[in-house]
């Protein structure tokens, strides 16, 4: 600083305020010593130099300042610092546990895993992998030292068991262990590390070795299910961790922040910070419309919608966490057996198939009601519209499989009164309507009292649902409707031969017509061996575009019916789906379209030619 002249600090400000680049917002943990908040300069520096904004988040579990907290940061880093309360891991202390900083770790272990539902990329460094760990289902040895001994009595004890005494190799072949905590000046390289290639910290450094600093005598000793190890230390110990579901979270063992060559770490967290900003903005501007989502299947079990309630993949909390403006929840109807009673496969005491429908419905009202002041049950586009407008979440009915109607095609009115807007016309099985991909082809297509439903559909403005269709029947209602018809949730059978999804020359059938075909997260109709993650999902979507084009696709989850795959696992995580979209250069037109512009111009359009 070579003047001490306030204003002309200010008028330098000023000069280029207005033009000034937005950053995003990191949030970084601070430390707790001697009663105050601390944070080493090294870390927001290394933020600045990265071309963030930090913020400093001090050791606080108050639920309205964690909640505040994580609603204004694109980015958290979680700092180093004191060893963990083995307590939070259901162990009882090591003699060899070090200063532990009870001020910390709760406030630290609620932010991360908040932070985490939200999507908020993360990086930790020394304690913060450590944070990650404890947080989110790994382990943390309290000693690498002495897990190690550990570690070599357990297993020399198991082959003692299966060989004998006389047989059993008596002490495992280790790698030599190196020292950890060297009595180095922080910005001194210690040891060497190796880096898995498959790896974003390959990506980030492109070296499969690499040089840091260490200074700890703690270190994760299992990743647990939501990481992978990607680096290691000469004798095993694990130096850093990443997401094994496509998100970005990554931790690391040493002090990047004191090192010149650890700037590229924090550049990472910017980038991924800057994106979740990005995909946070275009939320907001844009209705999110999941078109398919069988929630009211858990009602029977006493589920809270207005909670974060483990037991079901959408509700408010996670449609807030996942940025969704709306869901279009179905009454499901599971299709009897020859010799079934309906009222036998259902979980309430119900007379008709109409009647369970219009349960389902009444339940969703009182849930809504109870939450009015954020949620509300949409019927309409404009309902929609003024929703997000407002600030609340919206909830659009639905029916999956017409045997709601109880062969009464007069209950096609009922059903458009109560504000249903589309009917999936069958499910797994042939009804009296048309035959089921998984059906007998009983009515070889569309039944005569099928024509009539979709005239009547047509006519009341709801829209025509040929998800789990036969192929015969899902032509003969793209022949009788007489507004486009939507597949709610199917994928491509191009890309996963199964005959729930439409082929080819369906989807260009569809297009032509005007319809739509929304992809679905059931992991078995993305692909037939392994297990589906969002890249898979996004692969389905691509390949309908190329087909059909972008103004005839969209998403239908099919939560809590069997959806959900890695990286898009419940509703929390559908802001993912938005930064694959951002990461394929979509723009915001055709993500606005995907996300349910495209479905809104169809629903507006049906609903426009009722008498």
């Amino acid at each position: 600083m070579e003047t001490f002249d306030l204003q002309e600090h200010l008028n330098a400000i000023y000069r280029h305020f207005p033009q000034a680049d937005r950053q995003p917002v990191i949030g970084i943990t601070g430390n707790f010593n001697d009663g105050d908040a601390t944070l080493s300069k090294r870390y927001y520096d290394s933020v600045v130099r990265a071309g963030g904004t930090p913020i400093i988040i001090p050791p606080v579990a108050d639920r309205h300042v964690l909640a505040n907290t994580l609603e204004h940061i694109d980015g958290l880093l979680l700092s180093g610092g004191a060893d963990f309360n083995p307590l939070w891991s259901g162990e009882e202390p090591s003699p060899q546990l070090h200063r532990i900083n009870e001020e910390r770790d709760l406030p630290e272990l609620l932010i991360t895993r908040l932070a985490y539902d939200r999507q908020i990329p993360i990086l930790g460094i020394c304690r913060g992998i450590q944070t990650l760990a404890v947080a989110l289902g790994g382990k943390v040895a309290q000693d690498i030292y002495e897990a190690r001994q550990q570690q070599s009595v357990v297993v020399t004890k198991e082959r003692t068991k299966l060989f004998g005494n006389r047989n059993a190799p008596q002490q495992p072949q280790w790698a030599p262990m190196i020292k950890h905590a060297q009595d180095a000046g922080r910005g001194e390289l210690t040891h060497s590390i190796n880096i898995d290639r498959q790896s974003a910290l390959f990506d980030i450094y492109n070296k499969e070795t690499i040089y840091v600093n260490s200074f700890h005598h703690q270190a994760v000793s299992e990743a647990g299910q939501r990481f992978h190890v990607v680096a290691t230390s000469p004798d095993g110990v694990t130096e850093a961790i990443e997401s094994s579901e496509f998100k970005p979270i990554l931790g690391v063992q040493w002090h990047p922040e004191c090192l010149e060559s650890g700037l590229p770490l924090f550049e990472w967290l910017v980038r991924q910070a800057a994106n979740f900003d990005a995909a946070k903005r275009l939320h907001r501007r844009i209705v999110t419309l999941d078109t398919h989502c069988d929630t009211p299947m858990f009602f029977s079990k006493g589920v809270t919608f207005d909670s974060r309630d483990e037991n079901i993949l959408v509700d408010l909390q996670k449609m807030s966490e996942g940025r969704l403006s709306a869901v279009t929840m179905a009454a499901y109807l599971p299709q009897p057996k020859i010799g079934e009673q309906f009222s036998q496969i259902v979980p309430f005491d119900v007379s008709s198939p109409m009647d369970y429908a219009d349960l389902i419905f009444n339940k969703i009202e009182e849930i809504v009601k109870r939450n009015s002041r954020c949620l509300s049950i949409a019927r309409t586009p404009s309902d929609l519209y003024e929703d997000k407008r407002k600030g609340r979440k919206s909830i659009m009915f639905a029916i999956e499989n017409g045997l709601a109607l109880n062969h009464d095609v007069q209950n096609v009115k009922h059903f458009a009164q109560r504000g249903v807007t589309y009917i999936t016309l069958c499910h797994n099985g042939d009804n009296d309507i048309c035959d089921s991909a998984k059906g007998c082809n009983t009515h070889n297509g569309v039944s005569q009292f099928g024509e009539k439903v979709i005239n009547a559909m047509n006519e009341h403005g709801i829209l025509v649902d040929l998800s789990h269709a036969a192929e015969k029947s899902f032509y003969d209602a793209l022949n009788i409707s007489q507004t486009p018809i939507v597949c709610s949730h199917s994928n491509c059978r191009a890309l996963c031969d199964h005959p729930r999804n439409l082929t080819d020359q369906q989807l260009r059938a569809l297009a032509k017509a005007g319809g739509l075909c929304h992809i679905t997260l059931y992991g078995g109709f993305l692909r037939q061996v392994g297990e589906a993650t969002i890249l898979d999902a996004m692969n389905h979507l691509e390949h309908a575009i190329k087909i059909m084009g972008v103004e005839h696709v969209g998403l239908g989850t099919d939560f809590d019916g069997d959806g959900g795959i890695i990286g898009l696992a419940n509703c929390s995580e559908l802001i993912n789906f938005t930064l694959q979209l951002m990461k394929r250069k979509f723009n915001e037109r055709d993500i606005e379209k995907i996300w349910g512009g495209n479905w809104l111009r169809l629903m507006a359009a049906a609903q426009r030619k009722i008498k």
